[in-house]
């Protein structure tokens, strides 16, 4: 191993998705700023892949208190109160950003940007581009990025947080060939995405195994209500290899139709007013329990028709869906999609406050790996404005830490060099660990949850954690830590969800009882880190 190369910079930032992208643009304005990439810059990340829209309120018979209201409904009246209020009132001004820097979403009649609806809102505020929406996004923040002095490390991934006391004061990473890279930073952002890749079936990409997560625990962050993981209603369910493939929620907001194998309309017996524009909690719930009771069809699914729609209507506004089945031999202008739920979106993650501070001193966190916007459920359209509103302001406040003396504690560094080495002394194969995972958290901690089963999972992550991974050349040093990360984060999730004895949200336990609801759960957030767990009282 060839010496440590240390690089200097005041802000370091995390994760290359909208969320990571938009801090680096912001804090590049209060001095040079470092972005850790795991992959390629805008590529990598679930925010590309984000189809449906982002929501925000433009109309004059919309307002900020509706959609602040529709959050919290959604979210089962968990979220963060001053997180919503920052969200609501910064999406606009945000959104005005993207379309200043040339973003291009499609447009009214009257010129103005579209909206469609989406579930669980009260007006359609769902501003988008087609169903490639996030991709947009993502396209212009990369021009944004370009231009400026930001300094981009790709398929370098982080692997631990520097530390100086409670200070975070860096990290350290490994570059593509397995070569470690120290990063001493006088504030850090966590923008590293989600970590639904602890399930088999999942719409995030390869590279969302819980990295933010993982990091800020081991560092001693607090992380709350790591159990709410939704599992978004509709991924394709066949072809095999198209298994998890996000549907957007596009398709239902455009009029789709969920059908059963009896070719009943289904969502009366679960939500007769908003029928498939419900949340997504519950109509995943919905779609499980349709299979569960034998009216699926015969892969396990049930069917999301817009074959009523025009063909026109379908071109224009699904034009990636239309693209993407008919790789699939299915044509949805003519033909029903098979759709069935899927592992999408951590709704958990480090505690931070408006301005993203997390209770260690110099991190910061936005995106997916923050906890507290969405609370028990997001509602679809709120995580591209998340990115943005959250983005911005962690960027920001990053950029106005202090400048601070550069240190670099070795016992840290000897420690990394250690976990390492072992990897080449391992006998388990990084695969086989993840496969395992995948299928004992698929099995005991998705949309159904109960104490006996939950409790099986954990033991079985915890061997799976405790598994001596190997790794055949330095290449595949980011493939073992990454595995420990999944492990870690699936390990969040499990405890998390035993602490909370409640069905609330995307949270489902069927082996408990309650006789109040979600507005008057005598619960708060379920709290984890190094230093124990609980679940806190909810003020009333």
């Amino acid at each position: 191993m060839r010496a440590l190369d240390v690089i200097d910079c005041h802000v370091l930032v995390i994760g290359s998705g909208g969320a990571g992208v938009r801090a680096a643009i912001e804090a590049d304005q209060y001095g040079e700023t470092v972005l850790l990439s795991k992959s390629i810059t805008g590529k990598g990340g679930c925010t590309t892949m984000a189809e449906g829209g982002y929501n925000a309120v433009l109309k004059d018979d919309d307002t900020c208190d509706l959609h602040v209201a529709d959050t919290l409904r959604g979210g089962a009246y968990l979220n963060d109160p001053g997180l919503i209020e920052a969200l609501v009132h910064d999406a606009p001004a945000r959104l005005d950003d993207l379309v200043r820097w040339g973003a291009v979403f499609d447009a009214s009649a009257d010129h103005e940007v579209a909206q469609r609806s989406f579930g669980g809102q009260s007006f359609p505020r769902t501003c988008y581009a087609g169903d490639r929406t996030g991709h947009e996004i993502m396209a212009t923040l990369m021009e944004r990025l370009r231009g400026s002095g930001v300094e981009r490390h790709e398929e370098t991934a982080a692997i631990e947080l520097l530390k100086d006391g409670n200070r975070v004061c860096g990290a350290l990473a490994l570059d593509r060939n397995g070569e470690m890279v120290a990063v001493r930073a006088d504030a850090v952002v966590l923008a590293a995405g989600g970590g639904a890749r602890v399930y088999d079936v999942s719409t995030n990409s390869g590279t969302g195994t819980g990295d933010g997560f993982a990091l800020g625990y081991r560092a001693g962050a607090d992380l709350i209500d790591m159990e709410m993981v939704q599992f978004h209603p509709t991924g394709a369910v066949f072809p095999y290899d198209a298994r998890g493939r996000l549907v957007t929620e596009a398709v239902r907001g455009e009029g789709g139709h969920l059908v059963n194998a009896e070719g009943e309309r289904f969502m009366h017996r679960y939500d007769p007013e908003r029928m498939e524009l419900s949340t997504r909690d519950v109509v995943a719930r919905a779609i499980a329990t349709e299979v569960l009771e034998g009216r699926g069809t015969s892969h396990g699914g049930v069917w999301l028709d817009v074959t009523h729609l025009p063909a026109h209507q379908i071109e224009e506004r699904l034009p990636l869906m239309l693209a993407q089945f008919l790789r699939y031999g299915v044509d949805i202008r003519t033909e029903a999609m098979e759709v069935a739920p899927t592992a999408h979106h951590v709704m958990g993650g480090l505690r931070i406050t408006p301005t993203c501070q997390t209770n260690l001193t110099g991190l910061f966190a936005c995106g997916e790996t923050a906890g507290g916007v969405h609370g028990a459920n997001r509602l679809g359209g709120n995580a591209l404005a998340d990115t943005q509103v959250f983005g911005k302001r962690a960027g920001e406040a990053a950029g106005q830490a202090p400048t601070r003396a550069k240190t670099l504690d070795r016992t840290q560094v000897t420690a990394q060099e250690a976990r390492l080495a072992a990897f080449y002394e391992g006998e388990s194969s990084p695969v086989w660990a993840q496969e395992h995972l995948q299928r004992a958290m698929w099995d005991g901690a998705g949309i159904r949850r109960d104490a006996t089963a939950l409790q099986t999972t954990q033991r079985a992550v915890e061997g799976l954690l405790a598994a001596p991974l190997r790794a055949a050349s330095g290449r595949n040093l980011i493939e073992c830590c990454g595995v420990q990360n999944l492990c870690t984060t699936a390990l969040l999730i499990v405890r998390s969800a035993l602490l909370r004895p409640e069905s609330r949200g995307a949270h489902y336990r069927t082996d408990v009882s309650q006789d109040w609801d979600a507005a008057h759960s005598p619960y708060g957030h379920t709290k984890i880190s190094l230093q124990g767990s609980s679940i806190e009282e909810r003020a009333q």
